[in-house]
């Protein structure tokens, strides 16, 4: 206990994805990535290094209740990052149109490479859809809306070709257009009144015209204000304030600035100034660059600590705490934690004292 020798699975994924039809395999964008990070994987690599060389960690992703075949689950591997993080994406993994489910889970088994299983992971639950609604959103139907707080990736797609997409990230502390990982963004609404200093957040569906911060969930670098703007046939709509849908394509003017939009050119992200459309005044022409295509995502955070006991069961089901709360007080003081993945034989302690527990 003395020896801090946390081990965190981080997976984010997206909250939709797109079915596939036929032969056209659709591959979940942006792809679910997972990332290990805290002192422990370091700690079990030394323990276990002096036994064999070559020691790593490896796992295969795939989507629940598919049986045990590992034919349908595709193979990662971690390559370490500069901030020490673990990291790897399954890129080639798609939902089938002959699955009829509504919703799945992404499963992910990970393992040291001398066969010693980790454990069994889980996504949150993902929506299937068939395609981008092209329908005008109503609030009545908020499934598909995008809500004020919550996290969203970006990405750009030239031509609808696959290898041409490029997603928005952050890397030292600036944003950046990168083919491989991508970002969390948390995307609130601001208050459109307000300077950029005092930045009162709003609750709701976000809508288009909205004027919206984006923050990286990762690292807190913020854009400025932006105006989120529908995208048409490569136009920019002026005059659109329906609620944003999953996998929209849409725009960000930067607030108050002369139709500079957010944009990207290779893996830059630049400012890239529309024209305006002589014919119709609510539309402005954009470039390939800086048409983006918005879908909400989740992350699920995984946190145990094995320190160097010789651990033989798989850590899964790491219980996950969603509250806490206090009854009573003194000697009778009673704490109820409520979460998921809790069994019958879990024990809690403090610090180093354990604790009666009780399950239910």
């Amino acid at each position: 206990m003395q020896l801090p020798a946390d081990q965190t699975v981080l997976i984010l994924h997206a909250k939709v994805a797109q079915k596939s039809y036929g032969n056209e395999k659709r591959f979940f964008c942006p792809p679910p990535c997972v990332y290990l990070s805290g002192p422990g994987w370091k700690l079990k690599q030394e323990q276990i290094k002096g036994e064999q060389t070559g020691f790593r960690v490896c796992g295969y992703m795939g989507l629940d209740s598919m049986g045990s075949s590992l034919m349908e689950t595709q193979k990662l591997s971690f390559e370490e990052q500069p901030d020490a993080k673990g990291f790897s994406c399954a890129k080639a993994l798609y939902i089938s149109d002959t699955d009829k489910r509504k919703h799945f889970r992404l499963v992910l088994k990970l393992f040291f490479s001398n066969g010693q299983e980790i454990g069994t992971f889980h996504s949150k639950l993902i929506k299937v859809i068939s395609k981008p609604s092209q329908k005008k959103q109503s609030l009545k139907n908020t499934d598909l809306c995008i809500s004020s707080g919550s996290k969203v990736s970006l990405f750009n797609r030239l031509r609808s070709q696959t290898v041409s997409t490029r997603y928005l990230s952050v890397e030292g502390g600036a944003f950046i257009a990168s083919a491989r990982q991508w970002a969390a963004f948390t995307l609130h609404l601001a208050d459109e009144r307000c300077s950029r200093s005092e930045f009162p957040l709003r609750e709701g569906y976000i809508r288009y015209g909205s004027v919206v911060q984006l923050v990286c969930t990762a690292t807190g670098v913020t854009l400025p204000p932006l105006i989120i703007r529908k995208v048409m046939k490569q136009y920019a709509m002026l005059d659109v304030d329906e609620p944003i849908s999953q996998l929209h394509k849409c725009a960000f003017q930067l607030q108050g600035s002369d139709r500079m939009y957010l944009c990207l050119s290779t893996d830059k992200v630049i400012q890239f100034q529309a024209s305006p459309c002589p014919k119709e005044a609510n539309r402005e022409l954009l470039n390939d660059g800086s048409c983006w295509t918005i879908i909400s995502t989740e992350t699920v955070e995984y946190t145990f600590s094995e320190s160097l006991a010789c651990v033989r069961e798989p850590v899964s089901p790491v219980p996950l705490i969603a509250a806490l709360q206090l009854t009573g007080g003194g000697d009778v003081a009673m704490l109820e934690v409520q979460g998921e993945y809790f069994h019958a034989h879990l024990k809690v302690w403090f610090g180093d004292v354990e604790a009666e527990t009780m399950y239910r």
